[in-house]
Formats: C-alpha cells, sequence, structure tokens
C-alpha cells in the first residue's frame, strides 16, 4: 500500500486545476468525495495523482544522521548467543547416559532397596519404596528400555553415588532407580541431533534426540513414551 506524508493531507486547496496537489484530501475520499474520477477508481490509492504523490515521498532526500543511525544498526555484530528454551535432569543407567525433562521431576531421593509387592509381577516394577514417608512404585528404566544395568563407571575426577528419581506423570509419582546424576541442564532445544543408528535399538525408539554435553552424549527420552511405560507397569 503506498504512504502519503501528512503535511500532504493539510495542504491548502490549490487556486489551480481539481486535481493534484493534494486533492485527495480536498476531492477525495479524505475530502468532500467530488472527484469525477473517484467512481472509476473506488479509492484514492488506485489513482496515479496519489501514486506519484507516494513516489515523491519515498525519492525525497534524507540527512546525515538518518544514514548514520541506520549505518550503525546494520554494522552491530549479529548475536550468536543461543536462547536456552528447554532443560533436562541428566542420569546415568549403567553405559548410558539419558535426560527427562525438568517439568517432570518431583526431587531427588538417595538410593533405598525396594520392598516386593505380593502377587505382582509386572515388567520393571521392582516393588515400593518409602521416601519422607510417601510410598512410591520403583520402576526399573533399564528394564523398560532394555539397558544393561551392569557396565558404566563415573566421570573422570566425580564419584558415583546411586539415586532415586522421583517423578509425577499425570497423577501418579514414580520412583526411578539410577547409577549416577549429572544434574540439571539448560539448553538450546537447536543442539539436539538426530539419534544414531547405532544405538541398541530399544532404547532407540524411546529417544528423540541427543544432546551434546561436554564430554557426554546424552540420550533426551521420549516423554510420552516413557510415561506410558510406566503406567502399565502398575496394570
Amino acid at each position: 500500500m503506498t504512504m502519503i506524508p501528512d503535511e500532504d493531507r493539510n495542504q491548502p486547496a490549490p487556486t489551480g486545476g481539481a486535481h493534484g496537489a493534494g486533492c485527495w484530501s480536498r476531492i477525495g475520499v479524505a475530502g468532500d468525495r467530488s472527484c469525477d474520477l473517484l467512481p472509476g477508481h473506488g479509492h484514492c490509492r488506485h489513482c496515479d495523482e496519489y501514486a506519484g504523490a507516494a513516489l515523491q515521498h519515498l525519492a525525497r532526500p534524507v540527512d546525515e544522521t538518518y544514514l548514520r543511525e541506520w549505518a550503525e544498526h546494520f554494522r552491530a555484530p549479529h548475536s550468536t548467543e543461543e536462547r536456552l528454551d528447554a532443560s533436562a535432569v541428566v542420569f546415568r543407567i549403567g553405559r548410558e547416559w539419558l535426560a527427562l525433562p525438568t517439568a517432570m521431576f518431583v526431587r531427588i531421593a538417595p538410593h533405598t532397596l525396594p520392598h516386593k509387592v505380593p502377587h505382582r509381577a509386572s515388567r520393571g516394577l521392582r516393588g515400593i519404596v518409602n521416601i519422607g514417608g510417601r510410598l512410591y512404585p520403583c520402576v526399573a528404566l533399564a528394564e523398560l528400555l532394555g539397558i544393561a544395568e551392569d557396565g558404566g563407571s563415573s566421570r573422570q575426577g566425580r564419584h558415583t553415588f546411586a539415586r532415586l528419581l522421583l517423578v509425577q506423570w499425570e497423577d501418579q509419582a514414580y520412583a526411578l532407580p539410577v547409577a549416577d546424576l549429572h544434574g540439571i541442564v539448560r539448553y538450546a532445544a537447536s543442539r539436539v541431533l538426530p539419534p544414531a543408528a547405532t544405538i541398541n535399538k530399544g532404547l532407540l525408539r524411546f529417544l528423540t534426540g541427543v544432546l551434546p554435553e561436554q564430554d557426554l552424549q546424552v540420550g533426551c527420552l521420549d516423554v510420552g513414551l516413557v510415561g506410558h511405560q510406566l503406567a502399565r507397569t502398575l496394570r
């Protein structure tokens, strides 16, 4: 759409012919609408007089201040800082470093042995654990994801401590035993890479991608698929 400077709208009526010199504000859509060309055009923006005035406005000279300000704007270096729009808790099961979104977590607790539940033998269900006076079903992600729990070692310069991750899926909380805990990682979602085809096929179907984090390659778990598997253990 063409634009007309405000000063042209408010200029006085010329003493010459009816068309030109801001005629749109006198006899056009902004005036008394008596222009003989208006019925054919429907609006002044479709008229050559209107378009011509717009071109003159766009072709007007600009001052040095205007040029300098825009030159400084385009000369400024482009920011390459990543937007950290995601966060996850990174942990290890066997040899695999994995991650679940922080929004899923209730708390981190010390590792404790679960008590068996009579007549319940669902795949992955190890029993129940008492954490802070509350009972949680203890579910082994290793078994659900097809990961061998043996193997793996602590990273250099770090001690390894087994933990229980208390997570919430829908209305139920679960305790997930892990061999080691890296902690919370904030990252840009654009950094997540497609999982490699060489990853264990049992685990591969549960991954949405792989996050490079320091010297680790962290598998980002699909929350929906993991939650579905957790819920199945209690059916």
